[in-house]
């Protein structure tokens, strides 16, 4: 017997490795040593720093993916995973640097997989960091045919002392919140059971979506808020804090960045909530409560500014094509979200 016979095609593997290499190089970026099929990647930190502080984080896309196989569209969900990643990077006031991602298959299908690379790729080209490296492991009898999963990593670097740690936050801070572009990456394992449960198709074109199918707005992708933060900072704007509304929504991730002491007020009418939420809601009867625990609702990112910089904060944002608004306020407390409808 040999390899291929139990599944693995190594020759394939190869094969793929050079499909996505000009892939790979189109996100290059200062400090990237080394290249494409080495036993690891190699960065050079940037220069300049006084005491660099290096900022990592990992995450998957979770059963978003399933709705990718099932429709057999993979050019988006490596934006997901680049951005679920990034984003949580950001929070600390760090620029990425470098992705590296894990790509596990049943059964290696360079066409398919190819797609899912050229969304990590787009991904780390949004967020301005190289895609180092990875790992594409082909697992004959793990996983269902045609299916795959994914997994990133991400490095960045911050100054110490412009690290956000919560320690800059104040009472009477504003939280500016960024508009997301839909459902991002969590809260799918509940949309799939709708879908199920309903008898929904990922074809049908709801009234409310204006004869969208339900497919391209659930596999819209993560929005990356990299660039425009860093800029808003460069720009002038003081944030104190960050949050990237992830799992749990605005309740279990906006305060994460506050300080000692402090809870924050939001206002669930300061911002419209977007189309595909009021959806999920009327077709699986969820309580207002399960979907603000649930779905980012249409704040993907939010910014803790003094309440000054209110006004620059939202003129900023809005023209870098992110819509935003003053949705919360910081209060002293003990670290909880209040004022959500119950």
């Amino acid at each position: 017997m040999e390899y291929r016979d139990a599944g693995v095609d190594v020759e394939a593997g190869r094969a793929f490795v050079e499909r996505i290499r000009s892939m790979v190089n189109s996100t290059v970026r200062p400090g990237v040593l080394g290249k494409l099929g080495g036993f690891s990647g190699l960065f050079q930190l940037p220069a300049g720093y006084q005491e660099p502080v290096l900022v990592s984080g990992t995450d998957g896309v979770g059963t978003k993916l399933k709705l990718a196989h099932s429709l057999n569209q993979h050019n988006t969900v490596g934006i997901d995973l680049v951005g679920m990643c990034v984003n949580d990077v950001l929070t600390s006031g760090a620029e990425p640097l470098f992705f590296l991602d894990y790509l596990a298959t049943g059964h290696l299908n360079s066409e398919q997989l190819a797609e899912v690379i050229s969304g990590i790729a787009e991904g780390c080209r949004l967020a301005g960091c190289a895609l180092l490296g990875g790992e594409t492991a082909e697992m004959p009898g793990f996983y269902q045919s045609g299916e795959y999963d994914l997994a990133g990593f991400c490095v960045g670097i911050v100054e110490k002392s412009q690290l956000l740690d919560g320690s800059q936050v104040q009472v009477g801070d504003v939280a500016i919140g960024l508009a997301s572009q839909g459902v991002h990456s969590n809260g799918f394992s509940l949309v799939r059971k709708i879908l199920s449960d309903r008898g929904v198709l990922l074809s049908d074109r709801p009234d409310v979506f204006a004869g969208q199918p339900l497919a391209d707005v659930l596999l819209t992708p993560t929005r990356i808020y990299v660039k425009s933060v860093l800029a808003a900072r460069q720009a002038g704007l003081r944030i104190h804090g960050m949050a990237h509304i992830t799992g749990g929504g605005l309740p279990e991730n906006l305060p994460r960045c506050l300080g000692q002491g402090q809870s924050i007020r939001i206002n669930p009418a300061s911002w419209k909530v977007p189309s595909v939420f009021q959806w999920i809601a009327a077709e699986g009867s969820v309580s207002v409560a399960g979907m603000f625990n649930t779905f980012n609702m249409g704040i993907g990112f939010v910014v803790l500014v003094p309440s000054e910089q209110v006004d620059f904060a939202i003129q900023w944002f809005t023209s870098q094509d992110i819509a935003a608004s003053a949705i919360a306020e910081v209060i002293a407390g003990t670290g909880e979200l209040v004022g959500l409808p119950e």
